[in-house]
């Protein structure tokens, strides 16, 4: 029910909003974006370099968190009521005793691994800074894993389910994430805009699902068989090293990457029920995010020997 207008830089991707009925603005988040936010009446900022290796990690703090900054500091001097900025749960601590982790647990830049996850954790400083101490409205969101249609690059999230869709996964590492439909997260950027608290960050999740469930789940979707070979992380650490030196003289992005494997030690599980009692926030079962990706997919040729419907 809203009139949307989108930020696109010039030579970007516009293939999923095709069909939408919104105005597009050419812009970057480097550029003075005020005249562009003008006449709204809130923000999402929800673009963000979503990498878990770069060849010059310099671009993801570029974008992530000085593209941050440039979109709070127009969006204060354009008058805008509302911004919901779209974090990560890369940003949330873990609990040392094990279960979920959620918007209170103890965390710092210390633990997070890789520059993907320093450049959001910096990033939510960010927007908590404007929030608190700068005075503009800033609701914070942070989604855990968003798995469904219209992933085309796709995120390295996107990438695990098509290359087991694909067959491309034939063993599994001792891992976890909490896998959220992304029609599911979407929605909860819209109720945190009308619901949230200033200053807030609220766990926009579903389901916590081991990545051998994940696989399984998949596998049953397309009828195959699923992996079996379960590899220790320690196997696999020296072959990621080899991936990205590779990937540096290639010039081609790593298949496994060193910070990838580090954070799969770890098991991403998380709480939803902050946002469930402040925003009223619900879920659908992880399956029909599997599910709905997996059928996008095949429906748009991703998956070998299949055509766009």
């Amino acid at each position: 029910g809203h009139s949307v207008r989108a930020l696109a830089r010039p030579n970007s991707d516009r293939s999923c909003l095709q069909g939408l009925d919104i105005e597009i603005v050419e812009g970057d988040l480097q550029n003075s974006l005020t005249e562009a936010m003008n006449g709204c009446d809130g923000v999402y900022h929800v673009a963000a370099d979503y990498r878990l290796w770069a060849p010059d990690p310099s671009e993801l703090y570029a974008t992530n968190v000085e593209g941050t900054r440039n979109v709070l500091a127009c969006a204060q001097q354009a008058g805008i009521k509302r911004v919901v900025y779209t974090s990560s749960v890369a940003t949330l601590g873990l609990p040392k005793t094990g279960g979920p982790g959620d918007e209170d647990t103890p965390v710092s830049l210390e633990d997070m691994i890789g520059h993907y996850k320093r450049s959001k954790f910096q990033a939510e400083e960010v927007a908590r800074e404007f929030a608190v101490i700068k005075g503009l409205d800033v609701v914070i969101v942070n989604p855990s894993a968003p798995i469904g249609p219209r992933d085309h690059k796709p995120t390295p999230t996107g990438r695990t389910v098509l290359d087991a869709a694909a067959g491309k996964m034939p063993a599994y590492v001792d891992t976890g994430l909490n896998v959220v439909h992304v029609d599911d997260c979407a929605h909860g950027h819209l109720l945190a805009f009308e619901h949230g608290r200033s200053g807030e960050r609220y766990v926009l999740g579903g389901t916590d699902m081991t990545l051998k469930q994940i696989l399984y789940e998949i596998a049953d979707i397309v009828d195959r068989n699923p992996p079996k070979v379960r590899l220790p992380h320690g196997l696999i650490l020296p072959v990621a090293h080899v991936a990205e030196a590779w990937a540096r003289m290639s010039g081609r992005t790593p298949k496994v990457t060193v910070d990838g494997v580090k954070l799969a030690r770890k098991h991403m599980f998380f709480s939803i029920a902050k946002a469930q009692s402040e925003l009223g926030y619900q879920a659908r079962p992880a399956r029909e995010a599997l599910q709905d990706a997996v059928d996008w997919y095949r429906h748009n040729g991703y998956l070998p020997h299949t055509q766009a419907a």
